[in-house]
């Protein structure tokens, strides 16, 4: 029999993740927030700390700090139709589900996120893809989550097919967990469904070196064989990859898989996550080590999200800073959409 994910406070006492008399806090933690680790990432947690620390619950989680937010990027304001945000003029997000292969302790949607799935109905699709078909103004489409490619191969091809044949839209993106949480998901059926005519590209979330393992080295290089460029996007956490030597190795490690570092990203306030968060100014210190040390390929840009759904922005740009802080739009390149003021995606 296939081993099994970890889903409760017992399973990762029995694998030997947490001390047994920690469970019953544990339970309480899982009650609120999901919990899951594939065999891949378990057997990975049980000999790198650093991973552990993403999937593993702590009892700190119940403990909300005052700046924490339940919902950071305010998703909801921005939402025109269920399973779609949009902030930005040219781009919008499209959530066919909430089910991950794994539940990263820091998430910014982490009370919505869950093993239920939060799987839009045929007819919610329906709406959300009808959506996307009326407005022309509309260029890049973003399936995020929840994970989209735990969805079946015939669905997600079904899917992006639909949104391909679009006049307007130029450009599609996928963000994922699974090449580096569960590679053995990626089949040569979910290889065919991302085989597009118009440009796709998946951005890998990864937070560490040791997530690109032997199994991902293949999984990644079959992504790449899609014809998908690969980008990787990160979340800067305290006691995973808070040191010079923990991004310069995480750029490289995906540089040497053919993944782009796109994004490094601020952690985002949501409750129960203080225990992950690192200083602006930190983070932006251990860039700045960094430049001359890798490759210009290795640099991804530095952004947090702007209050109330203000959206993403570049930290350390002059202009930027004090402006998405005020409320206000920061200079050249963001504009209010028809719902909103637009954020990057």
């Amino acid at each position: 029999m296939a081993p099994r994910p970890l889903r409760t406070a017992e399973d990762l006492a029995e694998a030997g993740l947490v001390p047994p008399d920690a469970v019953p806090a544990l339970r309480d933690v899982s009650r609120r927030y999901s919990v899951a680790l594939t065999p891949h990432v378990a057997a990975l947690a049980a000999r790198e700390p650093a991973v552990a620390r993403q999937y593993v619950p702590d009892a700190a989680e119940l403990k909300t700090a005052p700046h924490e937010l339940d919902d950071p990027t305010a998703d909801a304001p921005f939402s025109p139709v269920k399973g779609v945000v949009h902030r930005y003029p040219d781009r919008a997000l499209l959530k066919p589900l909430l089910a991950c292969p794994v539940y990263c302790r820091f998430c910014f949607r982490r009370e919505a996120v869950g093993p239920d799935g939060g799987l839009l109905s045929e007819a919610e699709l329906d709406a959300a893809l009808e959506w996307f078909a009326t407005k022309p103004e509309i260029r890049e489409v973003i399936l995020t989550g929840g994970d989209p490619l735990m969805l079946s191969p015939r669905r997600l091809g079904a899917m992006l097919a639909r949104l391909a044949a679009l006049p307007h839209v130029e450009t599609l993106r996928i963000h994922t967990r699974v090449p580096v949480a569960d590679p053995a998901r990626i089949s040569p059926a979910l290889l065919a469904a991302l085989m597009l005519e118009k440009p796709l590209y998946l951005c890998v979330h990864a937070n560490h070196a040791s997530e690109f393992t032997p199994d991902s080295f293949p999984t990644l290089r079959a992504l790449h064989g899609t014809g998908a460029v690969l980008l990787g996007q990160s979340v800067l956490l305290r006691g995973v990859n808070d040191s010079e030597e923990a991004l310069e190795a995480l750029f490289r490690a995906m540089l040497r898989h053919r993944v782009k570092p796109y994004y490094l990203h601020q952690l985002d306030p949501a409750p129960g996550t203080a225990r992950f968060h690192v200083p602006e100014e930190e983070g932006l210190a251990l860039l700045r080590a960094l430049r001359g040390r890798v490759t210009g390929l290795a640099w991804p840009s530095y952004v947090r999200e702007a209050p109330a759904g203000g959206g993403k922005y570049p930290l350390g740009m002059k202009g930027f800073d004090k402006a998405a802080d005020a409320g206000r739009t920061p200079p050249h390149g963001w504009a209010h959409s028809s719902v909103g003021r637009a954020a990057d995606s």
